[in-house]
């Protein structure tokens, strides 16, 4: 059985995915309310050319174009492979994904467009260089937004060390009480 809203439209949760820790709790968000509520969960990754779409048309290049398109949709296969340690087919949940070529906040708002739509992003911190993509959604969406907080490992590292994408990526995959202790005693001794 569907799960349907009043007006006959099916829930659907817009997942934005990066790769970054945030996002990978958002997008274990989105699957765990897909569970619940029966709607089917659209995970994108939003990419843009280096140098943003005013640099790419002030010095096109085609087939480094399409080689950054494919990057990005590798970026959305390995994201997913560790976010759920192999293919979202064994979800049981309706899963689509798909890497969209424009700004994120920009895409993930207009994708988030059917009645029924709810749109989960992870809450990150953004900067001046990079606005947080949960601000401009939480700002410019028509639609309910999740923003999903950081995980709370994530966040304790960065407040006691500065740590790469890749470490902390590291530390967060599930493993035993026994290796994450020894690994977080290793990286507070140096």
């Amino acid at each position: 059985m569907e799960h349907s809203r009043e007006d006959g439209a099916q829930r659907r949760l817009v997942v934005g995915v990066s790769g970054s820790l945030g996002s990978l709790a958002a997008l274990h968000r989105a699957v765990a309310e897909a569970r619940r509520t029966g709607a089917e969960v659209l995970a994108v990754l939003v990419w843009e050319p280096p140098g943003g779409e005013h640099g790419y048309r002030r010095s096109p290049c085609p087939p480094m174009l399409a080689a950054f398109r494919d990057a990005a949709v590798e970026r959305l296969r390995t994201a997913l492979e560790e976010a759920f340690g192999g293919a979202p087919a064994d979800l049981g949940v309706r899963f689509q994904s798909q890497a969209v070529r424009s700004e994120p906040g920009y895409a993930l708002v207009q994708l988030a467009d059917r009645p029924g739509d709810v749109l989960v992003v992870g809450a990150g911190r953004g900067s001046r260089l990079r606005p947080s993509v949960a601000r401009y959604c939480l700002r410019h969406a028509a639609c309910p937004v999740l923003a999903v907080p950081r995980p709370a490992l994530q966040r304790e590292l960065e407040h006691r060390r500065p740590w790469s994408v890749r470490n902390l990526r590291t530390l967060w995959h599930p493993r035993t009480p026994e290796t994450v202790e020894e690994d977080l005693e290793l990286a507070f001794r140096h």
